[in-house]
């Protein structure tokens, strides 16, 4: 092993709005004092009850990605494990979220967007 992973550093462009969507969805606390970063205006975290940490960094030019546009990928997406995926999509819906492909009813995951455009999945428990 060369590394452990510290956090995961998502760009936007309101760095309370996107921590507080986080926080409705995994709970935790929000820029809860930690020396391994400034907290500010330009960054923020979310300590999660589980130990993982997301971090959100200001970017002026940021781009969202466009689910399944390739000119606009991805770059990555977050599993967020769920008991009832009708429940948690209200519940996403609630907080700002976006549903980008509610698939075909049978499959155990759904497709959404942050409110800085990153999609993320809600996936069966």
């Amino acid at each position: 092993m060369i590394a452990k992973l510290q956090c995961v550093v998502l760009d936007c462009t309101d760095v309370g709005e996107l921590s507080r969507f986080y926080q409705s969805l995994l709970g935790g606390v929000v820029n809860r004092p930690d020396p391994r970063w400034s907290l500010g205006e330009g960054w923020a975290t979310l300590h999660t009850d589980g130990g993982f940490v997301l971090a959100f960094q200001r970017t002026e030019d940021y781009r969202p990605p466009r689910w399944p546009d390739s000119a606009h990928p991805q770059q990555f997406h977050l599993d967020l494990a769920v008991e009832d995926l009708d429940r948690a999509q209200e519940d996403v819906l609630d907080h700002g979220g976006t549903l980008l492909d509610e698939g075909d009813g049978k499959r155990s995951w759904r497709i959404f967007a942050d409110p800085a455009g990153h999609p993320f999945r809600l996936v069966r428990d």
